[in-house]
């Protein structure tokens, strides 16, 4: 594991689980665990997704009138970019004062804490932090979602899904395919997935609630749930 610079794509899903409540308890924990690591010396990129806020507003706006994908994915954008402002207040002391929105530029950051959110149209959160992994030499990106592992097939719809712990890039992409849709549930986007597999940039699935996994992650390299790559 690279101790120099850690790389989280954080699900907006876990930062508000439901519809308008931020989980405030979450996030105390959250950056406990953060800033007892950045006293050890270790560097981190955030970068939030939209989640629960983004498809609240979605949603409303699709009950209104017909919309385009473009205008469905700028939506899910600003609400990642409230949720990276939440983030950046609550580690003010030890954050970059401005949120990462260009991926592909190479930011370098003074302060131990960089904050990220959503790019441009077409590309996710997963997207922008795989690019800000190869960027800053990261050698593995934490993906802390509603997801646990990888599944063989969506347990929700197949009782018979088995838990995968480990996955080729190959083999993952035949699973989610090959088009990212704004909104769409996956455990990693597929876009996210192609960039990752061609930089031989591997991915970790973890429970994002599960913040002792995440931890013990962070401490020994051992956790429970799925690597990509």
């Amino acid at each position: 594991m690279n101790k120099k610079t850690v790389v989280i794509s954080l699900g907006g899903s876990v930062v508000a689980p439901e519809e308008g409540i931020i989980d405030y308890l979450f996030l105390k924990k959250f950056k406990a665990i953060i800033i007892r690591q950045v006293k050890k010396g270790t560097r981190f990129i955030i970068v939030v997704g939209g989640g629960k806020t983004a498809r609240i507003y979605q949603g409303a706006a699709k009950k209104v009138g017909q919309l385009v994908p473009e205008d469905i994915d700028w939506i899910g954008i600003y609400a990642t970019r409230l949720n990276g402002h939440l983030l950046r207040t609550i580690f003010r002391q030890y954050a970059q004062p401005k949120i990462n929105t260009k991926p592909f530029k190479v930011e370098r950051f003074n302060r131990p804490i960089l904050i990220g959110a959503g790019w441009r149209p077409g590309f996710s959160t997963d997207f922008d932090a795989v690019k800000l992994a190869i960027g800053h030499g990261a050698s593995v990106v934490i993906n802390l979602s509603n997801i646990d592992f990888v599944y063989s097939a969506d347990p929700r719809k197949d009782k018979n899904a088995k838990k995968l712990e480990k996955i080729s890039w190959l083999d993952f992409l035949k699973l989610v395919g090959k088009k990212w849709t704004p909104g769409a549930n996956l455990p990693f986007d597929p876009i996210a997935s192609r960039l990752a597999a061609k930089k031989h940039l591997p991915v970790l699935i973890m429970a994002g609630r599960d913040l002792k996994n995440f931890e013990g992650y962070l401490n020994s390299g051992k956790f429970k749930g799925t690597v990509i790559g």
